[in-house]
């Protein structure tokens, strides 16, 4: 069963996905988000950039509309089911995240930058976000970037891990912790 800090981080994540905010995730919420995400990155309506954005979150609606118990919509508790199996499933998870990667990777160039980031977090939140304090908790090895096995890394710390200390806790942005200081 998800902690308290398991259910409070992914209900932020949720949040944010529930574009409408009727506490319910349904198809449109994720062309919402995706039609967010691809304005913000510049991706016009029928580019390769913006088709790559619609299959990732359609994707997961897919995947979480499968694991749910209603057939139109995702509530909170079916998110939360499909966390406590994560530890069962390192494969799906790390799959997930080679996905996302790829998304946030706009250049192809292997790596996310700070900007990069910036624009996913915006996507998901709907607002413009600072995150110069947050990317370089993330930056694991300080060189600037996300590597794509960082992103993993840090994915996987987000989604299944339930440790506020871990640097994966930011992957989506603020928790609502406070930021830990760097060693």
């Amino acid at each position: 069963m998800a902690s308290e800090f398991q259910r409070r981080k992914v209900a932020g994540v949720f949040a944010a996905m529930d574009a409408d905010g009727d506490g319910a995730l349904r198809e449109t919420d994720f062309s919402a988000l995706t039609a967010r995400w691809a304005e913000i990155r510049g991706s016009a309506p029928g580019s390769p950039d913006h088709a790559r954005l619609a299959v990732v979150m359609m994707g997961w609606w897919s995947t979480l509309l499968s694991a749910a118990e209603h057939d139109d919509r995702v509530t909170l508790d079916d998110v939360l089911r499909v966390v406590d199996r994560l530890d069962e499933m390192p494969e799906a998870v790390a799959g997930t995240a080679a996905t996302m990667f790829e998304a946030i990777d706009e250049n192809g160039d292997g790596r996310i930058d700070a900007a990069e980031y910036r624009r996913l977090i915006e996507a998901w939140s709907g607002r413009p976000t600072d995150t110069d304090e947050i990317f370089p908790l993330l930056d694991l090895d300080g060189d600037g970037h996300l590597s794509a096995e960082e992103f993993c890394r840090l994915w996987t710390e987000f989604w299944a891990g339930d440790d506020p200390r871990h640097p994966g806790t930011w992957v989506f942005g603020d928790p609502g912790i406070p930021v830990p200081q760097r060693a």
